[in-house]
């Protein structure tokens, strides 16, 4: 299993931002994806998850709202659009599935 995020970065609050996850090494189309994420001093915590489907999806309360996770099972690839930052979603974000977790991508909300 390799999971590889990318689209992190820095971002005002108010702003946007999309993360990637590039997924391979098993049946995509098959799998439940969910985002985590851990943030400075603070254990780790779900943000997100989508059925091999597409069509359920599940949110943290506290990124209901403003987190849109997707997915693309043509591309092995699952998405968190994140709008509206706060400066309490500064992380590093994480894509998993079961205990596979990708190396993660740093997300800076900052003025």
């Amino acid at each position: 299993v390799q999971l590889v995020e990318s689209g992190g970065g820095l971002a005002q609050p108010g702003g946007s931002l999309r993360l990637s996850c590039a997924a391979s090494g098993f049946t995509f189309s098959s799998a439940d994806m969910s985002w985590a994420r851990q943030g400075p001093g603070k254990e780790r915590e779900f943000v997100a998850a989508i059925s091999w489907s597409g069509r359920e999806e599940y949110y943290a309360d506290s990124v209901k709202g403003r987190f849109t996770i997707s997915r693309d099972n043509a591309k092995n690839t699952v998405y968190l659009q994140m709008n509206r930052l706060k400066l309490e979603d500064t992380a590093v974000y994480y894509c998993y599935i079961g205990a596979d977790w990708g190396q993660g991508t740093q997300v800076t909300v900052s003025s």
